[in-house]
């Protein structure tokens, strides 16, 4: 096929149009679109293994607890402060034991159940009430818009830990107090995000063509709006997750979070903190924990924030090598 350079008005010829390739063809937005979501994610190592750890988490969390049994809470003076990495005393105890001679294995899945129990209701509750009011506030503007802003700027004036801090100070701390707080100073992080974009999707010609064939209020912003809005309200509350289960994990360590006898892993990072010396693996195991859940949840909330916007989408659709090379 011979390619021939035309000329513009004034003589100088131009480049040929190119055809588009096949490279170009197969990364499409059709093939971007229509890719599910699963498929994007395997095709990201460290977003799988980000999820993969995230699932391993959940899962210990449920079923853990039924498998170790009474392991966390036996005592063996006799074995007070065994080094982890040895099997000579068992499985159980490859982590090593508590001045109390528990099993920190055991200690940790049961802390699992403890810290993910207060996290994820509170993540829930503050989405779904800062989510409803966000949206309410943004599609009808006018009073109700300025009422919801203006006690999310009174909430979001407080630091939220120093809130927690002086609310569980003055009442007992206990795990429904925890969620309580934490629920209620992450509700303006929600509503603020679901009213800009409310506010914005009101004007588009969808939802005006909604409203023109008689669609109320409430059936527009379910039909409408929350399918547009979910993605980024998802995205947000994985962020979020990290959030909340460092500031139950930092209000345990303070000594007002989670007591005795339940456990957390904030509460274990600080009953090891004074054997540092002589047992380290008191306070690093669960710090450990810690910081691979909420950096396994930080990386896949980037992801799913590129998987869930049909103008970024495409990346992901890119090999490996070509990726770099754009970024």
């Amino acid at each position: 096929m011979t390619l021939d350079a035309s000329k513009d008005s004034s003589g100088v010829p131009t480049p040929p149009v190119l055809p588009p390739t096949a490279d170009a063809a197969s990364t499409g937005p059709s093939r971007t679109t229509s890719m599910p979501l699963w498929r994007l994610l395997l095709r990201d190592r460290v977003a799988t293994l980000a999820a993969s750890i995230l699932v391993l988490v959940f899962l210990t969390a449920i079923v853990g607890p039924m498998l170790v049994g009474d392991a966390a809470t036996r005592q063996d003076l006799d074995r007070s402060n065994l080094a982890p990495f040895s099997l000579d005393t068992g499985f159980m105890n490859i982590l090593g034991t508590d001045p109390l001679g528990r099993s920190m294995l055991a200690r940790l899945i049961l802390a699992s159940r403890t810290t993910l129990s207060v996290a994820i209701p509170a993540v829930i509750l503050s989405g779904i009430i800062g989510s409803i009011i966000g949206m309410w506030a943004g599609y009808h503007r006018g009073w109700r818009e300025t009422a919801a802003m203006r006690v999310a700027d009174v909430i979001m004036s407080f630091p939220s830990l120093l809130m927690a801090v002086v609310v569980l100070y003055v009442f007992s701390p206990s795990a429904a107090n925890i969620v309580l707080i934490l629920t209620i100073t992450r509700i303006p992080i929600y509503l603020r995000t679901a009213r800009a974009d409310s506010a914005e999707l009101r004007s588009r010609v969808f939802v005006d063509a909604a409203r023109t064939f008689g669609a109320g209020s409430g059936a527009v912003i379910r039909r409408h709006v929350v399918p547009i809005l979910l993605p980024t309200l998802l995205t947000v509350a994985t962020l979020d997750f990290c959030f909340v289960m460092l500031a139950e994990s930092s209000l345990s360590f303070l000594g007002i979070g989670i007591q005795p006898p339940d456990i957390s892993w904030g509460l274990m990072v600080s009953q090891g903190r004074t054997y540092l010396q002589s047992a380290w693996w008191l306070s690093f195991f669960p710090g450990l924990a810690i910081v691979i859940t909420t950096v396994s949840a930080t990386v896949l909330a980037a992801w799913a924030r590129i998987a869930t916007d049909p103008a970024q989408r495409w990346r992901l659709t890119l090999p490996r090598s070509k990726r770099k090379a754009r970024r």
